[in-house]
């Protein structure tokens, strides 16, 4: 029975569930109990043993699909022999474009009807992902001279503020048309720092990922 599992078993059973279930009703729409009735078993109590809420289901499903792909993130951050510059942009096309990208657009909630979910990403992403991805990279590019800036921290989490939650579609809810002209406005920003690290597939992904998002609403 699920509940002689070892933990660490019922945890991803948990999030198995949760994950088939979010994709098939979405987020909004699948409750602690449809998760419970299709979970062979499994209390309620147990569940609430390893999370406290659908929210922090959510956060770990996410946490684990991401999990691999960041690997090759830092495998772009670590690398000795491109720019800072190079990398930059390389890492920024890699974290769009990625597979996993696609399931996470497709399960993911309103952030604006998610204060807490709103507040982990946020977490995430200035004590997360600025200074263990971003900023790594804007410090090599000041060192080899490809990035001109005198506050490579603060550049650091203006870029994936922009990116993680002003060009978010499951934030403000954008359109195609909403999520490209923002997009163009953070292109033209970057250059402005003399960071053309936008292009053509780039704009093309973020659309597509926002009609995935918005189609699975």
């Amino acid at each position: 029975m699920a509940r002689n599992k070892h933990p660490e078993e019922t945890v991803n059973l948990i999030l198995d569930v949760a994950f088939r279930l979010f994709m098939e009703k979405g987020y909004e729409y699948t409750s602690i109990q449809d998760i419970i009735d299709h979970l062979g078993g499994l209390s309620k109590g147990a569940i609430y043993h390893h999370f406290k809420s659908k929210e922090d289901i959510l956060v770990a499903v996410t946490d684990r699909m991401t999990a691999e792909s960041n690997k090759s993130l830092a495998v772009i951050r670590d690398r000795s022999d491109i720019s800072g510059k190079e990398k930059l942009k390389m890492i920024f096309k890699e974290s769009i474009c990625r597979p996993v990208q696609d399931e996470i657009f497709a399960v993911a909630p309103n952030f604006s009807n998610n204060p807490k979910l709103l507040f982990s990403l946020l977490h995430d992403t200035m004590d997360e992902v600025a200074p263990n991805y971003i900023l790594p990279i804007m410090k090599q590019g000041v060192s080899d001279g490809s990035i001109q800036t005198d506050y490579p921290e603060q550049l650091s989490e203006l870029i994936i503020l922009l990116v993680n939650v002003w060009m978010n579609p499951m934030i403000f809810d954008n359109s195609e048309e909403e999520t490209y002209r923002k997009f163009m406005v953070f292109s033209q920003m970057m250059q402005g720092f003399g960071l053309d690290i936008v292009d053509e597939e780039m704009i093309e992904r973020i659309q597509e990922l926002t009609t995935i998002y918005r189609k699975n609403k």
